[in-house]
């Protein structure tokens, strides 16, 4: 399969790409492409437009959307006077995503939780709305609604389990064509390993296309050594790897930034994902900028924040 590597990709190709050509994409770029998340409902930094926006012009090849209730989507900042929680409203007509990729010319994803209620819990369990939580039917409407990929992850306390996410990887493989990126961030309020190469075999076997695991340098106890041994077994395995700033320091320092990208690329990862912990829902855009010049050099970082999304 021939494709353009995503971090030289305009968006009239990056937005033709089926699962299996985004990944590829992805895999062609040796370890540049950043992944922004953003709370769709925070009210946005850039005011009266939306986060993903602001994203993608400091250079980030990825949208993720976080905390969506995919059964009544709405998106701060997306369509005018809705800036704000109490001015927006669920939108039903299925344009939401399209009309946010014709704006930001990225491909999106959201994340969905796949929450175990038998989980031994850490911490008092969050509860979120169905349309948050993985299953059949969340799944079945990002195929309705044009999602580009899907992260099946934990927020927060709210109770997700590795053995969950299994079974919501088999579900999203049957119903849903987008790229499936898979495992946790941080504990998600739950008593168990985060992240082992047996789970990361359990994943791979399941469908996912990528593995997701903290970032080296936000958990504790997750060393460079760890990292690169799961890297090796997903990218034998045909498998992606992205790290991720899941545990609020995104909004620390750009050394500490710099730090980490630096780090995680030296393990191997495909992409490098930034967190949604700033003011607004969204990480620092000086942050943002920092990952991206950082593991791609000036040249790559300009070109993707100048890129016009008519190309």
């Amino acid at each position: 399969m021939m494709v353009k590597r995503l971090i030289s990709a305009n968006t009239s190709e990056v937005l033709k790409m089926k699962a299996a050509e985004l990944k590829q994409s992805i895999k062609a770029s040796e370890g540049r492409v950043v992944l922004s998340e953003e709370v769709v409902t925070a009210e946005p930094v850039g005011e009266d437009i939306t986060n993903a926006e602001v994203a993608a012009a400091f250079g980030a090849d990825l949208i993720l959307l976080n905390g969506m209730d995919v059964l009544n989507p709405m998106i701060m900042g997306l369509y005018p006077g809705e800036e704000t929680l109490a001015s927006a409203k669920p939108r039903h007509d299925g344009k939401i995503i399209t009309d946010l990729q014709h704006l930001v010319g990225r491909p999106v994803g959201v994340n969905l939780e796949p929450i175990d209620t038998d989980a031994d819990m850490l911490e008092d369990r969050l509860q979120i709305p169905e349309g948050r939580t993985a299953s059949r039917k969340t799944l079945a409407e990002l195929e309705r609604l044009g999602f580009n990929f899907v992260v099946l992850t934990g927020n927060p306390g709210t109770g997700v389990t590795n053995d969950q996410i299994v079974k919501n990887i088999i579900l999203a493989k049957e119903v849903f064509s987008g790229l499936v990126i898979a495992g946790k961030m941080h504990a998600a309020g739950v008593n168990e390993p985060l992240v082992s190469p047996e789970i990361v075999k359990e994943f791979i076997h399941a469908g996912a296309d990528v593995i997701l695991v903290p970032a080296v340098g936000t958990v504790p106890e997750f060393t460079d050594a760890e990292l690169t041994e799961i890297v090796k077994i997903a990218h034998q395995a045909g498998a992606l790897v992205m790290s991720t700033i899941g545990t609020s320091q995104e909004s620390g320092s750009t050394s500490y930034i710099e730090n980490v990208a630096i780090r995680n690329k030296v393990c191997g990862v495909d992409i490098q994902h930034i967190g949604d912990a700033g003011y607004g829902g969204l990480a620092p855009v000086e942050n943002i900028f920092t990952i991206s010049k950082t593991i791609r050099g000036q040249r790559h970082a300009i070109s993707r924040m100048a890129r016009s999304i008519n190309r």
